[in-house]
């Protein structure tokens, strides 16, 4: 791989016995020490395989921590995606870019080229970890972060993997980072108070735990890219230590644009308008949140969500990791498919548009 080369080279560096280790258990959690090289420079790091089933794939990702230097271009850790089922290797980055266009905290990220022990490993995006250096590097206010690690982080009192009540407020969340001891308190009582606030005093109570403008920016977010999963799972929230509201950050996305997580062609009416979990379903039962919601919709499909705004980025991300294919062993041999991505996502904007456009009318 040419250094000189516009996509930023990874070389990662795993003693063989520990490299060994990592594959003989994908399962593992543990890190093991590694080294990372980027633009001449040597990072000593832990290394870890990230995800869920994503780890059975031949092409894994990483989660990739610094300690020596404890940071690298302000981030503690930052999580290198294969992006294995998706043809194009940009719907991640896209739909992050589309969520920071229209108004909602996203992680920043980047494709690179990823080498372990000088073997080519291919194209990778690099994503921005979301923890406090996240807030610090925007310049916000100091919070605490929760990560949604499963499906009962459904804003709900009702367990979404159990069928029955949860055993605990906090469960489907995992904290990440917090700002004082009263941050897993705060989080839970912004579940109780979703799901027992009543119905009369919803609109006038909900705005003093959730920032709502931002929070239906982010259904907005989820409807246009169409994350199956992204109402209970998928996502982080940020309590924000000045305002006191809670704000929701988009994570995993992949399995957007035209493409579901098997990487198989998604139907564009498959995310309902409404979408779904506790607190949309509430939010949207209110006259004046539904009718915000429906405005913000019309509003980014009138400027966001076009063929004619989205295609050029679409091509210009295509565009930067093409020539890097050959060298990815597990995309060489797909670049047909690959090829065809652009019509696959310009299909999509085109009937999803279609689609919101039949229902707005829900909305009113």
């Amino acid at each position: 791989m040419d250094e000189t080369a516009n996509l930023p080279l990874y070389k990662l560096f795993i003693k063989p016995i520990d490299l060994k280790e990592l594959k003989r258990n994908i399962w593992i959690d543990e890190p093991l020490p590694a080294q990372l090289r980027i633009d001449g420079k040597r990072l000593e790091i832990d290394v870890a395989f990230r995800g869920s089933h994503i780890r059975d794939f031949p092409k894994k990702s990483y989660q990739v921590t610094f300690y020596k230097p404890k940071k690298f271009m302000g981030s503690r850790q930052i999580h290198l995606n294969a992006e294995y089922k998706d043809p194009s290797l940009i719907r991640n980055k896209l739909s992050f870019d589309f969520f920071s266009e229209i108004g909602v905290l996203a992680p920043q990220s980047r494709h690179v080229f990823l080498t372990i022990n000088g073997k080519d490993e291919g194209v990778y995006l690099e994503i921005e970890s979301v923890d406090e250096n996240f807030i610090r590097r925007r310049d916000l206010p100091a919070g605490s972060i929760f990560y949604a690690v499963d499906g009962d982080a459904n804003f709900s009192l009702m367990s979404d993997l159990e069928k029955e009540t949860k055993k605990s407020l906090k469960a489907g969340y995992e904290t990440k980072w917090k700002d004082s001891q009263l941050a897993e308190f705060q989080l839970q009582e912004l579940i109780y108070k979703i799901n027992t606030i009543s119905p009369l005093e919803f609109e006038r109570e909900i705005p003093k735990y959730v920032n709502v403008q931002q929070y239906l920016r982010w259904v907005a977010g989820i409807i246009f890219t169409s994350n199956y999963d992204g109402f209970v799972h998928n996502y982080a929230l940020y309590r924000n230590g000045e305002s006191g509201l809670f704000e929701v950050v988009p994570w995993d996305y992949d399995a957007t644009w035209g493409r579901d997580v098997n990487g198989k062609i998604m139907e564009a009416d498959y995310v309902p308008i409404t979408g779904f979990n506790t607190l949309t379903a509430r939010l949207l039962d209110v006259n004046e949140f539904r009718r915000q919601y429906r405005m913000m919709l019309q509003e980014i499909m009138s400027d966001q969500f076009t063929h004619d705004y989205m295609m050029p980025r679409v091509e210009k991300l295509l565009d930067l990791i093409r020539p890097f294919l050959s060298d990815d062993p597990y995309k060489r041999d797909h670049i047909d498919l690959f090829e065809g991505e652009p019509k696959v996502i310009s299909d999509y904007i085109e009937e999803r548009r279609n689609y919101l456009f039949s229902k707005l009318h829900k909305l009113e």
